[in-house]
C-alpha cells in the first residue's frame, strides 16, 4: 500500500471511493424503480377512480398533514401527488433496499410484491374516504391490486438494473 502525507492509505481511499460511487448508483437504481412502480400504481389507480372507487383528491390529505397547503394552496391534489411520488421514489425503495432481502421470494420482484402488500395494509386504511356500498370492496381489491403492481414493479426494475446480488444500502 502506499502512503501519503496525510497517512491514508491510496487503497483505502480507492475502496471508499469504489463504495461511494455504488451507493450512488444504487439510489439511482432506487429512484428509478420507484418511478416505474409509482407509474403502474398510478395507472391502477386512475382505473379505480374511474369506476368511483378511489377519489385522487384524497391525496391532498397528506398536504394538509404536513402543512405545505399553507405555503402552496392553489391545488393541494397536484401537490399532494407530488409528495406520493416522491415517497414512491425515495423513502419506499430505500426501505425496499433495506429489508427486501429478508422477505419472502426468490427473486426481488416476488419480494417487491409482498412488500407492496405491506405497504398496502397502512394505505388502505389512511386513505379510505367513506366508501360504502359496492365502492368499499373495489377501493379495497384495486388499492391491493395496484400496491402488488408498485411492489411487483419496484423489485422487477431492482432485478434487472441491479446487477448485484444485493444493493449496497
Amino acid at each position: 500500500m502506499v502512503s501519503d502525507s496525510t497517512g491514508v492509505d491510496a487503497l483505502d481511499t480507492q475502496d471508499e471511493s469504489n463504495s461511494m460511487t455504488g451507493i450512488v448508483f444504487d439510489g439511482i437504481i432506487g429512484a428509478a424503480a420507484g418511478a416505474v412502480g409509482t407509474a403502474a400504481m398510478t395507472v391502477v389507480l386512475f382505473v379505480a377512480a374511474s369506476l368511483g372507487a378511489f377519489d385522487m383528491s384524497s391525496l391532498s390529505m397528506v398536504v394538509e398533514l404536513t402543512g405545505i397547503a399553507a405555503v402552496v394552496p392553489s391545488n393541494p391534489t397536484a401537490v399532494g401527488y407530488v409528495l406520493f411520488l416522491a415517497g414512491g421514489m425515495v423513502t419506499w425503495p430505500l426501505l425496499f433496499a433495506s429489508v427486501g432481502r429478508y422477505l419472502p421470494g426468490g427473486s426481488y420482484a416476488k419480494q417487491g410484491a409482498f412488500f407492496g402488500f405491506v405497504l398496502w395494509t397502512g394505505f388502505v386504511l389512511a386513505f379510505y374516504d367513506g366508501y360504502t356500498g359496492l365502492a368499499l370492496p373495489l377501493y379495497v381489491v384495486f388499492t391491493f391490486i395496484a400496491h402488488l403492481v408498485y411492489g411487483f414493479s419496484l423489485g422487477a426494475v431492482f432485478d434487472y438494473l441491479g446487477g448485484r446480488e444485493e444493493p449496497l444500502v
